[in-house]
């Protein structure tokens, strides 16, 4: 064959390489998604349950602003139980139009009083237990909602908690709640106050209430009305909408509420003392940010995994992602690398910012730090041991852990404990749990929240109706897998929980939140990426096919680490697939692969809002 021939078989190849490029760009810019586009002028309410958007639409028509709408929608979501309840924890973002700032709600729980790293040692426990009274920390749901609606809502908390008592008091229930209760029964029976509840058909060969049935939920709906009762006792001395409405978060925290929660919780074995729900507090912070080629970004600080997107995107900034190909094999293999070191950063270095030792934040998120972390990339295979950097010199100090960090590996994390624990799946432990919550109104209010905690199964205390946190397992027991989160009364475990936001020109672009565990900022990176990069809509974006890396310790249960695991869509080609698994990637591969991602996109030409929630789940939206 001529020299003239191979050249034209090689540029024939290129040609049909690039042709192909393009043509899966313009499939993903076509518009053509499962579940259309929300489009609104005046509000959008949007999460993970139908019922839940249809409370943030309630109270959008009451006159409410999104502030109100995410705390109806919130309440609303926890009463659900599925996959969060009352007693579980609220981290939220939200943007002030009056001041033009995003500002940071911290609603996790702490660690209760006895919860020593000593007692979980003494009962030969590797990590806090996953499910029980001794899994809790205090509850942070009621107080971040109380928070935000004294600081930024507009209406009374009677308005705002209406819709989640009609529910207490009745509602069909959906697939989702029917078939994780069944599932679970088991450990539910366990809990006197949880087995009352969440098993109205005990003895019978299906136990959990059937789907559409109504379940009530007495000892919640009491403990709602108490809470309301508490505002409109206050207002009726003379006291302010605010003042009324942190009168309730007293009740709750400090009262009556406080002793029953308590009493239920010891009574089960659990920690909790009326102290620890008294000394608990919200924080309203200033979230940690990072500019993408000029699109500034915010996440809550290290006392959740947010940062990682921000190190994931500075990383990220200086590489031409474009050339490469959306979901081709040097993309993939992009992805999953820069988002191993970032994830290997998180599991050594984020913690509880309010108790030493004080974490590298500002190393962490620094520019040159991400250059030194790229240069550090294998881009021929994967590198099964990625390890934590040092970020301690970019802000210009000695880390004190380097003894560590040289110990420091992800492998050898596999199916290292074998208890209790196990009954949590390591794919069900990277994905469980939590629900994600976004509103924004034409007055320029945005809400993102991401709350979670208190999902089937969940020990309710006493008879409050409130399922307990479990998320005290997240905290660790050895210092030598993270010196900035080891167990501690008071202290916050470090969450799996990354409300997004992002704004361009100074004005709100993104609204953005996704449920799951150690996924979480994976999609949202990728969806990030997705309208930033790949020009999709915010639909497009909460549907495309992307990655899921499995090679970072989970957050969960025995966390462990699969080194190299990596879940692909299953539209992705078997040539792409042979490629990775010569790279030394171990595959797996499903029809979905993100989310339910939940997200709203502000078009300033048009002044409206479009709203997108991805094509499976029970992710839901609703707009005006």
């Amino acid at each position: 064959m001529s020299k003239t021939s191979h050249a034209y078989i090689r540029n024939m190849k290129i040609f049909l390489l690039v042709f192909l490029i393009v043509f899966s760009c313009v499939r993903l810019n076509s518009g053509r998604t499962e579940k259309p586009v929300l489009h609104g002028r005046h509000w959008v309410a949007i999460t993970g349950k139908p019922l839940g958007a249809t409370a943030g639409a309630m109270i959008f028509q009451k006159g409410g602003n999104a502030v109100d709408a995410a705390c109806a929608m919130l309440a609303a979501v926890s009463t659900m139980y599925d996959v969060l309840s009352w007693g579980g924890e609220t981290q939220a973002l939200v943007y002030n139009p009056h001041t033009g700032k995003v500002y940071g709600i911290n609603a996790l729980g702490v660690a209760p009083t006895g919860a020593t790293l000593e007692y979980f040692q003494d009962r030969d426990m590797e990590y806090p237990p996953a499910y029980g009274p001794l899994a809790a920390v205090t509850p942070g749901t009621p107080g971040g909602l109380l928070t935000m609606l004294a600081e930024w809502g507009s209406l009374s908390l009677k308005d705002v908690l209406e819709p989640a008592m009609q529910m207490a008091e009745g509602y069909p229930v959906e697939q989702d709640f029917v078939r994780r209760t069944e599932q679970t029964k088991d450990r539910i029976k366990k809990w006197p106050y949880s087995k009352k509840i969440l098993l109205p058909h005990l003895g019978e060969e299906h136990e959990a209430p059937h789907v559409g049935e109504i379940f009530r939920q007495a000892d919640l709906l009491e403990t709602l009305k108490k809470m309301v009762d508490a505002e409109k006792k206050a207002l009726s001395q003379g006291k302010n909408r605010k003042e009324a409405i942190y009168a309730a978060y007293d009740r709750f925290y400090r009262g009556d509420i406080a002793e029953e929660f308590v009493r239920g919780c010891q009574e089960q074995g659990g920690l909790i003392t009326m102290k620890d729900m008294a000394q608990w507090k919200v924080y309203i912070e200033k979230p940690v940010t990072t500019t993408y080629k000029g699109i500034e970004v915010y996440k809550l600080t290290h006392w959740v995994q947010g940062p990682v997107m921000l190190q994931a995107l500075n990383m990220l900034e200086s590489i031409d992602l474009k050339s490469m190909g959306f979901n081709s094999i040097n993309y993939i293999h992009t992805l999953y690398q820069v988002m191993n070191h970032v994830f290997a950063d998180r599991d050594f270095y984020y913690g509880d910012p309010y108790f030493p030792p004080e974490e590298p934040i500002k190393g962490l998120l620094s520019k040159d730090y991400a250059k030194k972390r790229v240069q550090q990339i294998n881009w021929n295979i994967n590198d099964p041991d990625v390890k934590p950097g040092d970020p301690y010199p970019f802000e210009g100090k000695t880390n004190p852990f380097l003894g560590l960090l040289k110990e420091w590996s992800n492998t050898g994390r596999e199916n290292t404990v074998k208890d209790e624990r196990s009954m949590i799946s390591y794919d069900e432990s990277f994905t469980a749990g939590t629900t994600s919550i976004q509103a924004a109104d034409k007055m320029g209010w945005v809400v993102s929240v991401t709350p979670s905690g208190g999902w089937i199964p969940a020990c309710i205390a006493g008879n409050t109706g409130i399922g307990m946190s479990q998320r005290m397992q997240s905290f660790v027991l050895d210092k030598r897998k993270n010196p900035y989160n080891v167990v501690e009364p008071g202290k916050r475990p470090r969450a799996t929980l990354t409300p997004s936001m992002a704004l361009k020109d100074g004005k709100p672009f993104l609204s953005f939140a996704v449920q799951g565990g150690d996924t979480q900022d994976q999609n949202m990176l990728q969806f990030f990426l997705n309208v930033v990069e790949w020009g999709m809509n915010v639909q497009e974006a909460c549907e495309a096919p992307n990655i899921v890396s499995y090679q970072m310790q989970s957050s969960f249960g025995a966390h462990e680490a699969r080194p190299g695991m990596l879940r692909l869509n299953s539209v992705i080609s078997l040539k792409v697939r042979e490629y990775l698994a010569q790279m030394g990637y171990d595959l797996a591969y499903s029809k979905y692969t993100s989310g339910p991602i939940t997200a709203i996109f502000f078009d300033w030409k048009h002044s409206t809002f479009w709203g997108g929630a991805s094509n499976y789940g029970d992710d839901y939206g609703i707009a005006w």
